[in-house]
């Protein structure tokens, strides 16, 4: 049995969407779809489809002329494993990696860090909002990951509002 990790899993995912797929293109795929909720470097991208087609889990095909790119595509037992772990329920909690509520733990300037980051936030807000038109026919779950991206923004808009409420930022700022 091949380790899977969870950048694993994202590029079985995206080939499945896709059908076939060099890492260029899962790179652009990931930048418009799973990055929003779970980043992964290109560069991995890269030596993850390597890896997974040397497990057996991917076919790799080069092309002959050109830039000779590599693209792959699911294997039975790729799609199987695949396929596994996306029915399998999981308790773990998503993974918060917040550079903004780090600095305010260690003391960082509430004002300057609330108006900063509610800017970020509504602006990544009208994003999502803007997708729901392009996703209405998508799969459900597509559907359902935005709508729980939508629900974070508005949190964190919250969140940074009472911040700069309580902490409004000084008049020369």
């Amino acid at each position: 049995m091949p380790r899977l990790t969870e950048a694993s899993y994202i590029v079985l995912g995206l080939i499945e969407l896709a059908g076939q797929a060099t890492p260029y293109d899962l790179k652009r795929v990931a930048q418009l779809t799973t990055n929003n909720f779970w980043s992964i470097p290109h560069t991995q991208l890269y030596t993850e489809c390597a890896r997974l087609a040397r497990e057996g889990l991917l076919d790799e095909r080069q092309e002959q002329t050109g830039r000779r790119r590599r693209v792959y595509q699911l294997t039975g037992r790729g799609h199987g494993l695949l396929a596994q772990w996306r029915d399998q329920p999981t308790e773990e909690l998503y993974e918060l990696r917040d550079t903004s509520t780090l600095k305010l733990f260690f003391g960082g300037n509430h004002a300057a860090l609330a108006a900063s980051q509610l800017e970020a936030h509504r602006r990544q807000l009208e994003i999502y909002e803007g997708m729901r038109g392009s996703l209405a026919e998508a799969p459900r779950g597509q559907r359902l990951a935005l709508e729980c991206g939508i629900g974070h923004a508005r949190e964190f808009i919250r969140f940074w509002s009472s911040v700069s409420e309580t902490d409004p930022p000084a008049a020369d700022a």
